[in-house]
């Protein structure tokens, strides 16, 4: 784990962005040329939403794998959250202004849609996140900048459930983002880090 964690400490930040972003425009010439099926405002509202589902994911693991298998990503969580948001953004875009469009149905599909509903209360939760995410914000905050970022726990699960909820029928796939989900926040619990500690010192 050490010889991967060195690799990836002269991985430049930059490039996690780069590769990040490359999606989002292939998703769009897909759309246009015909790529994502005969739905493409949907396929490409889905695809969005799930590549933000994923780097949500992955940011929630960060702190896991550290702490369970020593692997050290906390260099790129800061991407890792930008991109997530995007993503986010990418999704809600696509539905406002290409799916829905008119502003009126937008508002009656948030008050009346529990799905959407959900979906828009994780979107909200996510905003400040987003704004704080630079080294001005960590300075100014200090020690509240911390208590601010756990929004993303309430975030990631309202995510999760939007996806769920949003679903037709039973679909494993949503349920297993959301049981995931779970269980990365369950790892955060204190007992976590008590067991963590005990392996630690009976290796010692």
């Amino acid at each position: 784990m050490q010889t991967l964690n060195q690799i990836l400490r002269r991985i430049p930040v930059w490039a996690v962005y780069l590769l990040g972003a490359l999606p989002a425009p292939w998703l769009f010439y897909l759309g246009v040329t015909g790529g994502l099926g005969v739905e493409p405002i949907k396929a490409l509202e889905h695809e969005f939403g799930e590549l933000a589902l994923q780097l949500l994911i992955l940011g929630l693991a960060v702190t896991p794998l550290r702490r369970f298998i020593g692997l050290n990503l906390m260099k790129f969580r800061r991407a890792i959250g930008v991109l997530t948001f995007a993503y986010v953004v990418l999704h809600l875009l696509v539905w406002l202004v290409l799916d829905v469009q008119l502003l009126s149905q937008i508002w009656a599909d948030i008050v009346k849609r529990p799905y959407i509903t959900v979906g828009m209360a994780a979107f909200v939760l996510m905003i400040p996140l987003a704004v704080t995410s630079n080294n001005w914000s960590v300075r100014r905050l200090g020690p509240r900048w911390r208590k601010l970022h756990r929004l993303v726990y309430p975030a990631a699960i309202l995510g999760g459930l939007h996806y769920v909820m949003l679903a037709k029928g039973f679909q494993i796939e949503p349920v297993i983002y959301l049981l995931i989900i779970s269980g990365l926040l369950l790892l955060r619990l204190p007992i976590s880090g008590l067991l963590t500690r005990s392996r630690q010192a009976d290796s010692a």
